[in-house]
């Protein structure tokens, strides 16, 4: 090789390592990390809404492991594999996914900012992943479909009023929900203590603490009096009022809990779209499910804010992966917080991941702009961890990139 073909040899290596730094050293708008939102979050809420998000039930041990277990898991370095720019693409309920990450659905999530699922919508859309709506949700179905340009997803609670249900399933229809998400987790509320500590207990009721606390956060509490104070799909049917309080009173006496395999027959039978099941965690759940009709499993132990002291997504995944295989698409929820921990919940055998807290700090200190801001660290996490994993394809995780402690002893 001559001089100047050597030159221009060097030239671009320069080039492209300059190419390489930038994609993983690019800072996205509002935030080096998480952390930073976060604390932007804590810093922009009254104390009883920074812990509803925060805190888990009682004494949460459940919501430590989910973090736990993740942080045990290894990913092996690989650097001298010759692996090219790494595929994120995946779909979830069949809507496509620019990365393999969805905003999952968080009920009362207007309590941390004005018109958040519209906020969260639109920052999911925009950035190319599906948004769920919760049937906890401040705005309505309706708000929601009129406000966001595409099909998004909708979480179905059950009420003891199968009319209820049955028009709930009809609304999530003609606002074009791609896929219908059935919560099953939830045959009783769990205590969380943070909550009880603070006042945030149903009948939801302004107490003394609380309006010390909104004093203190004057922008929070301008736009929460400024904006609708009701749970938006549930207020038409027989609340009293269109206030929260009474809302969530209706809620408390006519929610019907506890889920049975008929309520899913029914519910399948009713429902033409993907059904996706949220918050199984066994592997003979996961076989009833897939004999039901579901088209998709959440694993889940709901962020930790039910049972405490049950298994975490991490352990209960292999069993679940093993007893379904690839009959349904499988998906990660609880304790995602970064692109290295989408990683590993691939590399387990999921097919992408649901986010919670992870998406709530971004849209609870900036709204639309914050929620943006996470999914781009998590795209740029997910892109350096695959780089240096040598995984090419988000969608075909080769065994042995993730293990755990054991496995390597």
């Amino acid at each position: 090789m001559n001089d100047s073909a050597r030159d221009k040899s060097t030239a671009a290596l320069v080039r492209d390592a300059a190419v390489t730094a930038n994609r993983y050293q690019a800072k996205p708008p509002l935030a080096w990390h998480l952390g930073n939102l976060e604390a932007a979050a804590r810093r922009r809420l009254p104390r009883p809404i920074f812990e509803y998000i925060e805190g888990g039930s009682y004494g949460e041990i459940t919501c430590q492991a989910n973090r736990t277990d993740l942080n045990a898991l290894k990913l092996r370095q690989r650097v001298l594999n010759g692996a090219g720019a790494p595929i994120m693409q995946s779909t979830i309920a069949g809507q496509p996914a620019r990365i393999p990450i969805g905003l999952g659905p968080i009920g009362f999530m207007g309590l941390c900012y004005p018109r958040a699922e519209i906020h969260a919508g639109r920052a999911a859309q925009n950035f190319g992943v599906p948004f769920c709506l919760s049937t906890f949700s401040i705005s309505s179905l309706e708000e929601v479909a009129e406000a966001l340009p595409d099909p998004f997803l909708f979480q179905l609670y059950l009420f003891k009023d199968q009319a209820v249900n049955r028009e709930l399933i009809q609304r999530a229809e003609r606002a074009r929900c791609s896929a219908l998400m059935l919560t099953l987790d939830t045959a009783v509320h769990a205590r969380r203590n943070r909550d009880c500590d603070n006042g945030l207990v149903i009948p939801l009721r302004a107490r003394p603490q609380h309006i010390l606390e909104m004093l203190c956060k004057p922008r929070w509490t301008f736009g929460w009096l400024s904006s609708k104070r009701t749970l938006g799909n549930l207020a038409r049917y027989g609340c009293g009022s269109s206030e929260l309080s009474d809302c969530s009173s209706w809620v408390e006496t006519n929610f019907k809990g506890v889920v049975h395999a008929a309520d899913l027959e029914w519910v399948r039978e009713r429902w033409r779209g993907k059904l996706v099941v949220k918050g199984i965690l066994d592997s003979e759940d996961a076989r009833i499910a897939v004999k039901l009709g579901a088209d998709g499993i959440v694993v889940s132990n709901h962020g930790g804010r039910q049972l405490d002291s049950t298994e975490t997504p991490v352990r209960a995944f292999p069993a679940i992966r093993d007893a379904v295989g690839d009959k349904v698409e499988l998906l990660f929820d609880s304790g995602i917080r970064d692109g290295l921990d989408v990683l590993k919940a691939l590399g387990l055998g999921a097919r992408a991941c649901l986010l919670g807290r992870a998406y709530l700090y971004g849209l609870a200190a900036y709204g639309e702009r914050g929620v943006s801001a996470v999914l781009q660290l998590i795209e740029q996490e997910l892109d350096a961890a695959m780089a240096l994993t040598g995984v090419e394809d988000a969608a075909r995780v080769p065994r042995g990139v993730v293990t755990a402690l054991t496995d390597v002893a």
